[in-house]
């Protein structure tokens, strides 16, 4: 089983960088695919990224490309999600998933998740 603890999070201004966190451990963190995911108040999970075990692939929300990045260092068991240009809509709790076994990609179903990290841009 793994357990995946975010960190990155904060409170910044609108135009600024962050980057996220998503440590693993318990498990082999080089077989999974990592997703990331956000959920700003009153609102429905969003999913953000994804990368695959190896790093090779991504993907990102389409009104996201560009600005945010995920990539991973499974020599560390941690994924990262970069954040540029950050904008008061993008003030969320962000996640970070796992999932193994899929059937497609990305994958929309994941099962270990970490607890969050908030986000909450100022303009």
């Amino acid at each position: 089983q793994v357990q995946l603890v975010e960190s990155g999070g904060g409170v910044v201004q609108a135009g600024d960088s962050l980057r996220l966190s998503c440590a693993a451990s318990g498990g082999t963190f080089s077989v999974y695919v990592v997703g990331w995911f956000r959920r700003a108040p009153g609102q429905d999970r969003e999913f953000v990224a994804a990368i695959t075990p190896g790093g090779g692939n991504t993907y990102y929300a389409e009104s996201l490309k560009g600005r945010f990045t995920t990539s991973r260092d499974n020599a560390k068991n941690t994924a990262y999600l970069e954040m540029n240009n950050l904008k008061p809509d993008d003030t969320a709790r962000y996640y970070c998933a796992a999932v193994s076994r899929i059937s497609q990609l990305p994958p929309d179903v994941y099962d270990y998740w970490g607890q969050g990290t908030q986000v909450t841009v100022s303009s």
